[in-house]
Order: structure tokens, then C-alpha cells, then sequence
């Protein structure tokens, strides 16, 4: 007889999400009221927001409504990167952005999943990291683990499920290299 999987045996107490319940509840408050609604388009609120609750975030960032970020104490954003309407980081662990990276609409980087051998669905977590000039495109998903290298692209409605390379544009589900990515001089 095979195994089955068993909820009742599920048990995450090992993970830490870096902060008290105190700190996450006001989180939780100020990302629906500020980030999730779009009763604040002011870009430079948010960032200070998201700095007073720990974040790393550079200057010139654009951060459009109808965002959500799981706990912006394990989020890193470079320079001039934009993030754009429904984004959503949800970082258990460490997701850091570098410089000029732009999230399309609906994007997701995901840093939790399940281990779907063991019969508890064990969380499995691990962090994202986006080098300078990544393009993540409208409604992709980067999965946990993944580094997209330096001015990769991730087309609209793809998954990146392993390393995307740096100056290459992966498109599908799994995401695959399709063409390099060359930037014109201007």
C-alpha cells in the first residue's frame, strides 16, 4: 500500500519569521491599509514604511498599489527598481532586488513551498535573489531558490524554476532560454 499525505502531522515550529507577533500583526495592518489597497500611491511613503519595519531599500524606487509583501524585515531592493501594481514577495526568507530590477504586474517570488515526499508536506523555504537589470514580466512566478543573474528576463506568465543566466530572456513553464538578451546603447 503507498504512503498518503497526512495534514494532521504538519508542523512548521521550527521556522522563525524574524520578528514577534507584535511586530507582524502592525505589519500585517499597514501593509493591507498602504501597500495592498490603493489608498497610497505615494512611492516615497511606502519606502519608509518599508524601511521603519526593517527593509533595505535604495533610492528611487517605485512601489505601485496593490502590493503585498509577506515581512519586509527579509526584503533588500536596490536602486531605481520598480515594482509594479499586484506585485506580490512573498518572502518567509531573504528575497534581495538589485539595482534598476523591474517586477511587472502580478509577479510573484515565491520563497516558501512543500516537500510533496514527505507525508507531513514539510515547508521547504529558501531565498530569491534578483541582480542588477533583471526583468521579471507581468504575472511570473520565481520559485525558491532561484537567482536570476544579471539582466536576465522572465517573459509575462512564465515560471522560473531554476537560475536563469545573465543576459537571457526564458520564457514558458518551466521557464526555458529562448534568446539572449542584447541592450542597445542609446
Amino acid at each position: 500500500m503507498k504512503a498518503t499525505t497526512d495534514l494532521s502531522k504538519y508542523n512548521n515550529s521550527w521556522y522563525n519569521t524574524g520578528a514577534g507577533s507584535m511586530k507582524r500583526i502592525a505589519w500585517y495592518l499597514i501593509n493591507l491599509v498602504f501597500f495592498q489597497s490603493y489608498l497610497m500611491p505615494v512611492s516615497s511613503v511606502k519606502v519608509w514604511l518599508l524601511k521603519i519595519f526593517g527593509a533595505k531599500i535604495g533610492t528611487g524606487v517605485i512601489i505601485k498599489p496593490a502590493v503585498n509583501i509577506k515581512y519586509p524585515w527579509n526584503l533588500e531592493i536596490g536602486n531605481h527598481s520598480w515594482l509594479g501594481e499586484k506585485v506580490w514577495i512573498d518572502n518567509l526568507v531573504k528575497v534581495a532586488i538589485g539595482n534598476n530590477v523591474c517586477l511587472s504586474q502580478g509577479a510573484m517570488l515565491l520563497t516558501g513551498n512543500h516537500n510533496y515526499k514527505r507525508q507531513a508536506f514539510d515547508l521547504i523555504v529558501e531565498g530569491i535573489n534578483l541582480e542588477d537589470g533583471v526583468w521579471i514580466g507581468a504575472k511570473s512566478l520565481v520559485c525558491p531558490g532561484v537567482t536570476c543573474f544579471s539582466h536576465s528576463v522572465l517573459s509575462a506568465q512564465s515560471v522560473a524554476t531554476t537560475n536563469m543566466d545573465a543576459y537571457f530572456i526564458y520564457s514558458g513553464n518551466p521557464a526555458q532560454k529562448v534568446r539572449e538578451r542584447i541592450i542597445e546603447n542609446e
